[in-house]
């Protein structure tokens, strides 16, 4: 809401329940007229289109209650279900309390699992961005003492090649040029700290450098999100969450992207949680809900382009 007093909205659809968002709009003392959206209708400047959906009950600023956890569900069904028909170019997610919907009897276990079992997707690959980093995952939301047997071969082409792939669609590099992180410190030291660089990570970037992608690595991670190498790459390939993730949010937290790669729809988020604290108060921070719209509007610009070549 706070956003919306700031941006252009002509372009966006809310997905919502319309009555939320005016009683929204007045605790926050804002001016905001909402019109239903309709297919191929733009609203005009000061409007904003919702796409109706409605809450199983009241909810109050800040407090959670499992009765609405199946209302947060239906709006990601709409704005997927709308994004695989074209109606969309893309969807962009707030921060989600997954325990609300958990509490309602539901698995929910993150919005990319689940936009992954809904686009029927086989691998997904989760990319944040800030100015000067972009950072894609081998693994997620793993124990570090189950990363290592996680990392196959297999695994590490998919996620390359889907990060490059997107980097040209999406973003319009032609020859995008990927640092891919070691496992181990100093990238296993030629054995001695570690042999999955020397069975697993090399012989994969080594086939895909004679299939003529531009690949540099392995390289320890102490050493490659340093100026030297970062002002050469277009994306860093992390073996497991907090190795490339504390440099990530380090160099742009509140102003950077969650984009998951491999979908047939684009979708990026916010890289912050709920925030319940400030709800309602006008104080969130809306950096990253901005700079996550911003890059929604590029990556379908660039979608755009390769429809028409």
């Amino acid at each position: 809401m706070q956003l919306a007093q700031q941006a252009d909205t002509q372009n966006w659809v809310i997905v919502a329940d319309p009555e939320l968002m005016r009683q929204r709009a007045n605790q926050l003392g804002m001016q905001q007229q909402f019109v239903e959206w309709q297919p191929g209708k733009t609203p005009k400047p000061g409007q904003l289109a919702i796409l109706p959906v409605s809450l199983a009950t009241a909810s109050q600023p800040g407090e959670l209650n499992p009765q609405n956890g199946p209302y947060v569900l239906e709006t990601l069904n709409q704005a997927i279900d709308g994004c695989l028909k074209g109606e969309y170019s893309a969807m962009v997610t707030c921060p989600v309390q997954k325990s609300t919907i958990n509490d309602a009897g539901i698995s929910f276990s993150g919005h990319t699992e689940y936009l992954q079992q809904r686009c029927q997707t086989e691998q997904v690959v989760m990319m944040l961005a800030t100015p000067g980093l972009r950072v894609a995952l081998v693994t997620t939301h793993l124990p570090l003492c189950k990363v290592p047997q996680a990392i196959t071969a297999e695994l590490l082409e998919r996620v390359i090649r889907i990060t490059h792939d997107t980097l040209q669609r999406q973003f319009g590099l032609t020859q995008p040029h990927l640092l891919v992180c070691g496992l181990n410190p100093h990238a296993g030291e030629s054995g001695h700290m570690g042999d999955e660089e020397i069975r697993v990570i090399n012989p994969v970037l080594q086939q895909l450098q004679q299939q003529g992608l531009s690949l540099e690595g392995s390289l320890p991670a102490d050493t490659l999100f340093t100026p030297k190498y970062l002002n050469r790459a277009d994306a860093v390939i992390a073996m497991y969450h907090d190795q490339g993730l504390p440099v990530l949010k380090h160099m742009g937290f509140g102003n950077a992207v969650n984009i998951t790669l491999g979908l047939p729809i684009i979708r990026t988020s916010v890289d912050h949680g709920t925030a319940l604290d400030l709800a309602g108060t006008g104080q969130a921070d809306t950096g990253s809900l901005k700079t996550a719209i911003e890059t929604a509007l590029e990556m379908a610009s660039h979608n755009r382009e390769q429809a028409h070549d």
